[in-house]
């Protein structure tokens, strides 16, 4: 890692304007698990736990594989409250909250673009190479929704050929990341483009249902849900 990326790095967000975006990533993640927790008719404590796994998932996996132990999950107190607040705020609000959805999505979008590319710049940091880098900054993203779903004995969305793209605007994002270190371009505001074109991509994408195509020629007697 060269001197330059290291500044780079250390100088991308304060400490506090850090967590304060971890902080609001968090908490829209976990309201996504715990209306999903309330679709699948669960009671108070299964949307407590799908609104904390959802919001703390994948950060969780990143920092246990680059070795940032214990997890920042389990050391700041407001990580592990804030996806709590989002399960009470939906457990008595849930029918307000389903209302205004397109304005979750919208914030989720954001948590996605951000979590791309603060995983991958954590990774990095921690010695990964960029290709390991990228790909935890993508786990970092979508590794919350997979828990989500799988515990609420769902495929997961990023699996489904039938949802709008998700986890391409988090790979492009980390890309782009791991591009700009390898050409000494990272910096706050290419760091920044990175975030505002996954956090696009994901608008555009839910806007205009774009799909990742299935196998060409598709023989298949599944049927389709």
């Amino acid at each position: 890692m060269s001197g330059k990326n290291v500044r780079v790095l250390q100088q991308l967000f304060s400490p506090s304007v850090q967590h304060t975006l971890d902080l609001i990533g968090i908490f829209v993640f976990a309201i996504s698990g715990a209306l999903l927790a309330v679709r699948k008719n669960f009671d108070v404590f299964g949307i407590a736990v799908l609104a904390e796994v959802t919001a703390l998932g994948g950060g969780l996996f990143r920092d246990l594989i680059i070795g940032a132990v214990p997890p920042a999950a389990f050391t700041d107190l407001g990580y592990f409250l804030t996806p709590l607040l989002a399960a009470l705020l939906v457990f008595f609000l849930h029918p307000h909250v389903e209302r205004i959805q397109v304005g979750v999505n919208v914030f989720d979008a954001a948590g996605l673009g951000l979590f791309c590319v603060a995983g991958t710049t954590k990774a990095y940091e921690y010695g990964l190479g960029l290709t390991q880098s990228a790909t935890l900054g993508l786990a970092t993203a979508v590794g919350g929704g997979v828990l989500r779903d799988v515990l609420a004995n769902e495929v997961p969305s990023l699996l489904r050929w039938d949802r709008d793209l998700y986890a391409v605007p988090a790979i492009v994002g980390a890309t782009m990341v791991v591009l700009c270190i390898r050409f000494d371009m990272l910096s706050p505001v290419t760091s920044a483009l990175a975030v505002v074109t996954a956090f696009v991509l994901r608008l555009l994408a839910m806007r205009f249902h774009w799909r990742a195509p299935r196998a060409w020629n598709r023989r298949s007697t599944v049927r389709e849900e």
